[in-house]
């Protein structure tokens, strides 16, 4: 039987349907959240990501700036630029879009940014938070989205084996927090590039979460029948039967004739990752207030 389909589209716009109900008991307030998205240079991928974001902000009433600073500008503009939008009240959220140009250290700049605007979830003080099991903070967006999938879907974490392929701050340490917390109750592995027999380990798993950025790595030999499959990857790959390049995850596509659910790419986790940043921006504002 085939996997059901994880529509991370689907699921994205029941949260946009709940998040206009509180921007709406905003605005009775005089409150418009507000967003301000930074992006240094002009990475293909990042003005991409930057669309989408100002998509979803137009449709949820969401107020978007968005600030370009030139990729050869200094270190110090870009830290003047998060100081200025940190001392605005108009501004209740800020996401400095990654990456960043080489010689910008990422995670420096994300510690600037005042924790109640921290949309992304990035910041120290929101990630120690989830360590202690505390999750009243702003969560990181695409965890948090692989969260409410796997909710939308009833599965049953309790007692299950999860495994996440990937150790990443953004995606893969918060990701197995989330997972391992209270409430939740799953058993997580992380595996990593120096984990030894990964097939082995994943075909223990009743979750797999692959987010580690290398092209269907993730094939259905790895797979135990039954398990639900989350794919985070989104890989550029050079197609020589069409012209240029198409989108491919982390998890091969014949996955799906051994899971029991697995989650698309494109349209699945990508869109949850946009919603949660809508949702955290209306959180934000919410905290503020």
């Amino acid at each position: 039987m085939a996997a059901i389909v994880l529509d991370g589209k689907q699921i994205g716009r029941e949260i946009e349907g709940e998040l206009k109900v509180r921007i709406g008991n905003l605005a009775g307030n005089g409150v418009t959240p507000c967003l301000a998205v930074v992006i240094v240079g002009e990475d293909p991928a990042s003005h991409v990501y930057v669309g989408s974001k100002e998509r979803a902000c137009a449709r949820l009433g969401i107020r978007s700036i968005r600030v370009d600073i030139p990729a050869d500008a200094g270190y110090g503009e870009v830290v003047s630029t998060v100081k200025r939008l940190n001392a605005d009240p108009e501004i209740n959220g800020i996401l400095v879009q990654s990456p960043l140009p080489n010689g910008m250290d990422e995670i420096a700049i994300t510690d600037l940014i005042d924790p109640v605007k921290d949309v992304d979830g990035f910041h120290a003080q929101n990630l120690g938070r989830l360590v202690q099991g505390d999750k009243s903070g702003l969560l990181p967006c695409t965890p948090a989205g692989v969260m409410r999938m796997l909710e939308s879907a009833d599965v049953d974490l309790c007692g299950k084996r999860a495994i996440v392929i990937g150790r990443s701050r953004i995606v893969g340490m918060p990701q197995s927090l989330l997972l391992a917390q209270k409430g939740v109750d799953a058993t997580v592995t992380i595996a990593h590039s120096r984990s030894t027999d990964m097939a082995a380990l994943c075909r223990e798993a009743d979750v797999i979460i692959a987010a580690v950025g290398r092209s269907n790595m993730v094939t259905s030999d790895w797979v135990k029948p039954g398990s639900v499959v989350i794919d985070v990857g989104v890989n550029r790959v050079n197609d020589n039967s069409v012209k240029g390049y198409h989108l491919t995850g982390d998890v091969h596509p014949d996955v799906g004739e051994i899971a029991s659910a697995v989650s698309p790419v494109p349209g699945g986790v990508g869109p949850m990752t946009i919603a949660m940043l809508m949702s955290n921006t209306v959180r934000a504002t919410e905290m503020q207030q």
